[in-house]
């Protein structure tokens, strides 16, 4: 990809500002995507006019070019380049309760630069684990499996017939797992509350967070005003196995959203969150109508 490419050679500043260059030329371009991210602000933000709206979009346009280019820039990511651009809150917890060899599970959202979390996590020099969905393009999947692992990060493949089995030795090994659950995917799911709709969420993390007794994390990205990135944990919160999956999906869930009300517009509201997909909704077995 010619992005990846270039990515690798140009300096951060001037990749992002080529990358807001392209985000805001998307704005203009990709009608559809935008007119449906508008849609979708408005279910969560009624309250807001539509100038509001608009200008929230263009800024996740511009946010997601910035992103791209990031993306490319984290090839040559180092531990004193990451220092230089990203801030932490609450990882002294975290990184105490991994060397003290216990599973540690973060759950996160699609908001700010995830891979850029994951980039900075796995320089941390601790076993790090992402469960990942293939994406359509190959060439996309390929680079972002080869910069995970240049910086520690072993990526799973969640629809691998091994997937279950590589998971359980990964946390039992210790370290970290990390799951994204803000996305209406096909997989078994529950009706959550999402910006005050009802929307379909993966239960599986929540059950093997739970299975495993592990300690899940709340784990968050936001881009600031001043370049840098801010990752920020929440409250560990300790998992034993009579654990209601419903109960920590929901309260994981609401933190996401609490997290996209700080930065609205760094979260990809094209997304159809709020999509029904009876073949892959279980909310009758857990009681929720």
């Amino acid at each position: 990809m010619l992005i990846t490419t270039a990515g690798k050679r140009i300096p951060l500043r001037a990749g992002r500002a080529m990358g807001r260059a392209m985000g805001t030329l998307a704005w203009h371009i990709v009608r559809r995507e935008r007119n449906k991210a508008l849609r979708n602000l408005a279910i969560a933000f009624p309250e807001w006019d539509e100038a509001k709206r608009r200008a929230t979009i263009r800024a996740m346009f511009r946010h997601f070019g910035m992103s791209l280019f990031e993306i490319a820039w984290l090839w040559t990511m180092t531990v004193e380049s990451r220092d230089r651009t990203t801030r932490w809150e609450g990882e002294e917890k975290v990184l105490e309760l991994i060397d003290e060899g216990r599973a540690v599970i973060m759950f996160t959202g699609h908001v700010g630069n995830w891979e850029w979390l994951t980039a900075s996590v796995g320089l941390w020099g601790r076993p790090t684990n992402v469960l990942h969905r293939e994406r359509d393009e190959a060439e996309m999947n390929r680079y972002i499996k080869e910069f995970r692992a240049r910086v520690g990060v072993r990526t799973l493949d969640r629809g691998s017939t091994s997937g279950m089995k590589d998971m359980i030795q990964a946390i039992r090994a210790g370290g970290i797992m990390a799951f994204l659950i803000d996305q209406n995917i096909r997989t078994e799911s529950v009706k959550i509350p999402f910006f005050g709709r009802p929307a379909l969420t993966p239960i599986g993390p929540a059950k093997f967070a739970i299975r495993m007794e592990a300690v899940a994390v709340p784990t968050f990205m936001e881009r600031r005003p001043d370049g840098t990135h801010l990752i920020r944990f929440l409250e560990p919160i300790e998992l034993k196995r009579s654990d209601d999956p419903v109960a920590l999906t929901t309260r994981l869930t609401r933190d996401i959203e609490e997290h996209i009300r700080r930065v609205p517009e760094q979260w990809p509201w094209m997304h159809d969150r709020w999509r029904e997909r009876p073949q892959w909704d279980v909310s009758a077995e857990y009681g929720i109508k």
